[in-house]
């Protein structure tokens, strides 16, 4: 089996992190969740569920739900896929909520739960959202939430995609003039800027 490189890291979302799950940084496409471990890997690097957390569920005896579960979130990423391409760089309009089935059907089997604990700063108190990680299947549930803080709660007008080639990661442009076009200036970036180079260097020998 070949050497995979890290996952990605670079859509300033978390739901479009989990659609670069599956790319092409480079020339060949990469699959970040080949399985059930892969799937607990990739959360873990996402900083989604705690070490000691992932540890367990690496360690669980029910290798067939995990399985399951993965199975279930590459499909989910593929319908999200979907509605994010659809919808990229453009507003979303109410119409957009009949497509969401998919969604709020994982959203509906959510088991978090709230609490109230010591905050910090300026806030004595916080509210904060805890899952108690009893089964395989609640690893996707924060998956699906930043997938509806994403479509609810973020400006579709700036997900772009990386106009490096053949680069397909996703990404959401919060730079003060929205101006971004790279998923890295040090990969992509740096890659057209060698290409301009050399496309210069062309045209000035002919």
């Amino acid at each position: 089996m070949s050497e995979r490189p890290p996952a990605i890291f670079v859509g300033e979302h978390l739901a479009l992190d989990f659609l670069n799950s599956i790319a092409s940084p480079k020339d060949v496409p990469v699959e970040w969740l080949r399985d059930g471990r892969d799937l607990i890997d990739w959360l873990e690097q996402a900083k989604v569920i705690e070490t000691v957390v992932a540890a367990r569920f690496r360690a669980s005896k029910n290798r067939r739900q995990l399985e399951d579960v993965a199975a279930k979130t590459r499909a989910f990423r593929d319908w999200l896929r979907g509605f994010v391409t659809r919808h990229m760089g453009k507003t979303i309009t109410p119409a957009a909520a009949k497509a969401l089935a998919p969604l709020n059907d994982l959203l509906a089997g959510d088991t978090s739960y709230p609490v109230v604990e010591a905050g910090d700063g300026d806030h004595a108190l916080r509210l904060r959202r805890l899952r108690r990680w009893e089964s395989p299947d609640e690893l996707l549930h924060p998956v699906a939430e930043a997938a509806a803080d994403l479509i609810c709660n973020e400006d579709f007008r700036l997900i772009r995609a990386c106009e490096g080639s053949p680069c397909t990661l996703l990404f959401l442009d919060r730079t003060k003039a929205h101006g971004r076009r790279w998923c890295s200036m040090a990969v992509c970036g740096n890659r057209a800027k060698v290409a301009a180079h050399r496309a210069r260097k062309g045209g000035d020998g002919s």
